[in-house]
Parts: C-alpha cells; structure tokens; sequence
C-alpha cells in the first residue's frame, strides 16, 4: 500500500504533484529524511590515517627517534579532542532519527555513538599510564608500548563505528513505518494486548511516550506549513480570472489536512494524558516504596529496642547466676566449717571421758 502511494505521483502532472496525498497514518513517512554517513566516513579515514602513524612511526619519524613518544601521545590527544567533536555530530543524527519517529533504531545508535570517544578516551589514559609506570616496566620499549595500544584503539574505535555506518545503511533503506507509532496504544492505532500493560514498566515506557509525541510534534508543524502551502494555492487559483477549474479539489484537500491535524493533536492531547497517568502511578509507587522503607525502619528501630532489652536481661540474669553460684560456694564453705566444729567437739568430748 505504501509503495503505491509512492509510485502513485510518477503519473500526475507537476501541476497536480503539488497537492498529492501524504500518508494519513504517519504524514511524514513518505518525507523521511535519510541519515548522513559521510562525516562517519571521514572519521574512518582519519582513524586509518592515525593507524598508519602507529604502525609506521619508526620509519615516518625516523630522524627524530627521541621524542616519538611525545608526537604519539600528542596525536592520540588530538583524536580524543576530534572524537569527543564528533560525537556531537553523531548525538545530533541519532536525534534526527528519532525525530522521525524510529524510536528503536535510534536507541540502538544512542549507545553506539558513545563507544568511539570512550575507547579513545581509554587508551589515551592507558598511554599516559604507560608513559609514567615504564620505567619499572622495561619489558618493550614506550614507543612500542604507544604504538600497540593505538593500533587496539583504531581497532575497537573502527569496528564501532562500522556498526554505527551498518545501522544508518540499514536505516536508510528502511521500509516501514516508523516503529514508535507501533510502540503505544493511540487513537490512530487499535488496541492491542499491551494495552493493559502500558505502564508496566514506566521509565522506558515514559520515554517512548515522549518519543511519540516529539514525532506527532513534527507531523503537526509538517501539516501546518502543507496547510498554508495549499491555502496559498488556493488564493493563487482564486485569484485566476481565465476561468479555468482546478484539477484538484483544494477545498477537499485542506479539509482532510485540517482533519488529520485535529487527529494528531487529539493523539498527542491522548498521549500526554497517558504519559502524566504513568508519572502519577510512578509516584505513588515511590510513595508506597517510602511508607514501606518508613515502615521498616520502625520494625528496624523496635527490634533494635528489643534486642536491647533482652541484651539488659540477659546482663541481669548472669549477674543473678554469678550471685547464686557465690551463695552456693559459701554455703558449701559453711557447712564443711561446721562439720569440722562438730567433729572438733566430738573429739574434745570423747578425750574428756
């Protein structure tokens, strides 16, 4: 369907090609921009070029043996500055993608775009860390110690950015529709069964939420400018005084403009509404979560009291048993005393008859 829809303007004239048909479902599907892979290009090639430097450093910089070193770990310094500029760059086309409504697609670029500047940044501190702990190394020499670690670097950096470049080709050759509008229920979408559980999990789902409505965003400022491109065909025809007829029905084709913009806004007005729905149920779990903790930290508070008490009456218990065993032990000195004063007497008497 959707391919007839693009295949359908070939036929029409110029004239008529200014007032085809945009796709109801999403109006800028048929206008997707497609994502620029150039400037990735030429960061491979300046990675390869840093790679031919960490190879061939002995032979290019021959004459100055001494302080290769140095020039190493400058050009490492110099592609994490140019790494972390370009990074920028590729935050900026991921956020393009998403714009478009490919909400999977550029969460799957968002932590690739990250990597690059990372291993850069890894290996120029394992360089620094080289430079400084080499002396009581000794294994290799520093410059070869350098050079092993940029040519790792160009490696790990080189292969994240062929996954970044293999994504956007991907992407560009997509042909569907974009995947945050299948993500959520909405008015434009029958329901599904997630739709019970849309707040299931409400980080992510609030981000999809906010994805969705930065794209329906987009498709209402598209239509409000198509809405005043045929309002000013429309004037213009009006204005013709040869008595020619339109080919096209442009009062027709500003109704279901307007149509489409009234759904979207009442889409976008729907899912702002489930979005502050997921943010209310999230801070009442966060309430429920606090009253549990305040809970448990009175369970925690009374068992600590307890276990108090019943350390005093343990404490008192031993001092009663130590007391008893002293009382036992002087009853026992008290009655052998006795029994050797009986004896005692026993003997007196005995010597006395």
């Amino acid at each position: 369907m959707a391919n007839e829809r693009h295949s359908s303007p070939t036929s029409l004239s110029p004239e008529e090609n200014m007032f085809v048909d945009v796709l109801h479902e999403a109006p800028l599907y048929g206008h997707r921009k497609p994502a620029i892979v150039l400037g990735s290009i030429l960061y491979c090639f300046l990675l390869a070029s840093y790679a031919v430097i960490a190879v061939a450093a002995p032979w290019v910089f021959g004459s100055i043996q001494g302080i290769i070193p140095s020039l190493l770990c400058s050009c490492s310094a110099a592609l994490l500055i140019i790494t972390g500029i370009f990074q920028q760059y590729l935050v900026y086309e991921v956020q393009k993608v998403r714009l478009q409504g490919y909400y999977i697609f550029s969460q799957k670029l968002k932590h690739i775009v990250r990597l690059p500047f990372a291993t850069v940044a890894y290996g120029t501190a394992l360089m620094l860390l080289v430079v400084i702990w080499h002396p009581h190394i000794g294994i290799l020499s520093i410059s070869t110690w350098l050079r092993i670690i940029m040519f790792v670097e160009v490696l790990c950096a080189g292969s994240f950015m062929s996954m970044y470049i293999g994504y956007v080709h991907q992407y560009n050759t997509l042909n569907s529709e974009p995947d945050v509008l299948k993500s959520l229920y909405s008015a434009l979408q029958p329901s599904s069964s997630l739709e019970e559980l849309r707040y299931h999990d409400g980080g992510r789902l609030s981000d999809q939420q906010m994805a969705l409505l930065q794209y329906q965003r987009e498709n209402i400022h598209y239509l409000s400018e198509e809405i005043l491109r045929l309002q000013e065909c429309l004037s213009k025809y009006e204005r013709t005084n040869d008595g020619s007829t339109p080919q096209v029905d442009l009062a027709h084709l500003l109704a279901a403009r307007d149509q489409e913009l009234r759904a979207l806004s009442a889409e976008m007005n729907q899912v702002q509404s489930e979005l502050r729905l997921a943010r209310n149920l999230i801070a009442e779990r966060d309430t429920e979560v606090q009253r549990i903790r305040t809970t448990n930290n009175q369970y925690v508070e009374e068992n600590e009291r307890l276990r108090a008490i019943l350390g005093e009456w343990s404490a008192r218990a031993a001092k009663l048993e130590r007391a008893l065993e002293m009382e036992r032990i002087s009853n026992l000195e008290l009655q052998k005393k006795i029994a050797k004063l009986r004896s005692h007497s026993a003997s007196t008497e005995q010597n006395r008859d």
